[in-house]
């Protein structure tokens, strides 16, 4: 097969492809405010909802966030984020990792201090996005009740996007969510004995 054939054989290809994704294009019709969860072992989790963030920036949009769980020290997302005091609402309000804490009665209260402030960004329309980072550490360890976190969630405002990260989503979440993404572990530096990087990991 020469290349005059590969081109017209990866021409029409790509016309049937565009026929199947203006057909569903076609079929969306509704907006709706979206319940993102990012989940898994790998890494990525927060990166990603952090993405989200600027770009809601870039359309305008008002952003809430509350980090459960981390707290303990600044991240380069906190660090960041906070320089737009108009546009973004950064609450950090956890207290280091479970496994350094220790005291599951303070990270209980911890996360229900952590959820009201969620809960106050969940009933305000003009908070366009709001990211819920590590809150499924909650859930996992439960912190936080699930049933009642999932009711919050749903009796936002209508165009209002949601994005929840950390390992171990529980299922009824992943139930309720509209958008689902699981980061699968395939290497990590740390495994090799490299130390967490500011810029990378933090």
């Amino acid at each position: 097969m020469d290349e005059q054939d590969i081109n017209e054989r990866h021409r029409a290809r790509m016309q049937r492809k565009k026929e199947v994704v203006d057909q569903k294009i076609a079929s969306a019709r509704r907006d709706a405010g979206v319940l993102l969860v990012n989940t898994g072992n790998g890494k990525g989790k927060s990166s990603s909802a952090f993405g989200m963030a600027i770009r809601a920036l870039g359309h305008g949009m008002k952003v809430g966030v509350v980090q459960f769980i981390k707290g303990a020290k600044p991240t380069g997302e906190e660090l960041f984020l906070r320089r737009f005091p108009d546009e973004v609402s950064f609450h950090a309000m956890g207290e280091g990792y479970t496994w350094e804490t220790q005291d599951r009665e303070r990270d209980i209260a911890a996360a229900q201090r952590a959820w009201d402030k969620a809960r106050g960004f969940l009933a305000d329309a003009s908070v366009g996005l709001v990211v819920l980072d590590e809150l499924n550490i909650a859930l996992k360890y439960r912190y936080l009740n699930v049933q009642q976190v999932i009711a919050d969630l749903r009796a936002r405002p209508p165009m209002q996007h949601v994005v929840v990260t950390g390992r171990a989503a529980p299922p009824e979440l992943i139930e309720a969510a509209d958008t689902v993404t699981e980061m699968q572990l395939v290497r990590h530096a740390f495994a090799a004995g490299i130390a967490a990087q500011p810029g990378v990991e933090w």
